[in-house]
């Protein structure tokens, strides 16, 4: 892409769309990151070779993209202090919990500017992220291609038909990672216990998780199908998934969906609120 991103906030996940952009999408002299921290400016010089700044407004005078990728209770503070003009960039959000027009009121102006609010994950991390992504109503055509094309150099990501869907991605794959790592690691817990070594146990597991979702992935069957097709008669998936079943897992996993989506929907709330010191 030939354009100019800027990010307002340098942390993680903002390294993380930065490594899936530079060097494949963008060039590095392209990007510039806005970070109060000394340190942490140092590091993705260092290691992206981006241009680094302190000025929250240089990054939107010269960007043509800028992502928010500050903190949900700082956000606030942040948008106010911008001073934006006619040219402005499209805005994309990766605050969770922080609504559009709560964002647009921050920006202070009448006009709408073009925000995509993003539900990213951590594995995007590693290039593996799946995220949500909205688009208000000041975003066109192309803006929303290079927000996707943004937000897939680090993963795969899917718009929703309203803002409030984010909430159930956010309870979806934006909690999603923990829910698989504490399942891996419950697994890894029994093993130990049982005999196996730690080192043995967590290269199961962890390659299971990896076989199975890949196998979800990439078959034409359904995931019903293919736990089916891995449960023999009279045999041990089928006694394990007797437990799992007994225990009404599914249940539970429901039971925490729920939990995420409404502190997700709290949140969105929270954060409107506490900070109405609106321009």
């Amino acid at each position: 892409m030939q354009i100019k991103v800027g990010f307002i906030g340098g942390g993680n996940m903002a390294a993380g769309l930065i490594g899936g952009l530079v060097p494949g999408n963008i060039a590095s002299k392209d990007v510039i990151v806005s970070e109060p921290n000394v340190e942490r400016r140092a590091v993705l010089a260092e290691q992206f070779g981006v241009e680094i700044t302190t000025d929250n407004n240089l990054v939107c005078q010269i960007s043509d993209v800028v992502v928010l990728a500050v903190k949900p209770q700082i956000m606030a503070e942040v948008a106010q202090q911008l001073e934006l003009d006619e040219s402005t960039p499209l805005f994309i959000s990766i605050a969770a919990g922080i609504s559009i027009s709560k964002l647009q009121n921050w920006l202070g102006s009448a006009a709408a500017y073009p925000i995509v609010r993003v539900m990213p994950n951590t594995p995007a991390l590693v290039g593996c992220g799946a995220s949500g992504l909205f688009a208000g109503p000041g975003v066109n055509q192309q803006q929303k291609e290079i927000a996707q094309t943004l937000v897939d150099s680090v993963g795969i990501s899917f718009w929703v038909d309203s803002e409030t869907n984010l909430d159930l991605v956010t309870a979806l794959s934006g909690s999603g990672p923990a829910y698989f790592l504490l399942f891996i690691k419950a697994l890894v817990d029994r093993a130990t216990q049982a005999g196996l070594s730690a080192k043995v146990a967590e290269a199961l597991a962890m390659q299971t998780a990896i076989g199975a979702a890949t196998l979800a992935k990439t078959s034409d069957d359904d995931l019903t199908t293919l736990i089916q097709n891995v449960t023999s008669p009279g045999g041990t998936t089928e006694k394990a998934l007797e437990v799992l079943n007994n225990k009404d897992v599914s249940a539970i996993i429901a039971e925490a969906f729920d939990a995420a989506q409404q502190r997700s929907e709290e949140m969105a709330v929270e954060f409107g609120s506490s900070f109405d010191n609106d321009k």
